[in-house]
Parts: C-alpha cells; sequence; structure tokens
C-alpha cells in the first residue's frame, strides 16, 4: 500500500535505498583501505628482510649485509 504517496513516494524510496548500500559499499573499501595490508603479508623487500630477522632465520651481521645490498 502507497498511503497517498503514489509511484513518486516509491522512486524516493528506492532512491533513498540504492543511497545508503552504496554508503555502505564506500565505507566497506575505505575501512579496508584504511588497514592497508589486510593480508598480513610484507609488501617490500624491506618488510621481508626485518620479518626474517624478526624470526631469527638470519643473524644480525646477515640482515645488515642485505639491508645494506637493497635499492633506495
Amino acid at each position: 500500500m502507497m498511503y497517498g504517496y503514489g509511484y513518486w513516494g516509491m522512486i524516493i524510496g528506492a532512491v533513498i535505498m540504492i543511497v545508503v548500500l552504496l554508503g555502505l559499499v564506500l565505507l566497506v573499501v575505505w575501512a579496508v583501505r584504511r588497514t592497508g595490508n589486510a593480508s598480513g603479508k610484507p609488501q617490500t623487500a624491506r618488510e621481508v628482510l626485518d620479518l626474517r630477522y624478526a624470526r631469527g632465520e638470519i643473524t644480525r651481521e646477515q640482515y645488515e649485509q642485505m639491508k645494506h645490498d637493497l635499492p633506495g
């Protein structure tokens, strides 16, 4: 039942629903981007190197040498 609003009421309601859903999608996209690397996997060579050193896979000397060898 339209209760006197007619088709304009249905159109306005549909537009409002689309805007709300679009807002929710944009909010989720923003939140995922805000958290950065959501997978937790390192992205750069330096991050991989830092992680290997933190895990104890390489010694401090190896870490320093590899860090020195990295570009940038």
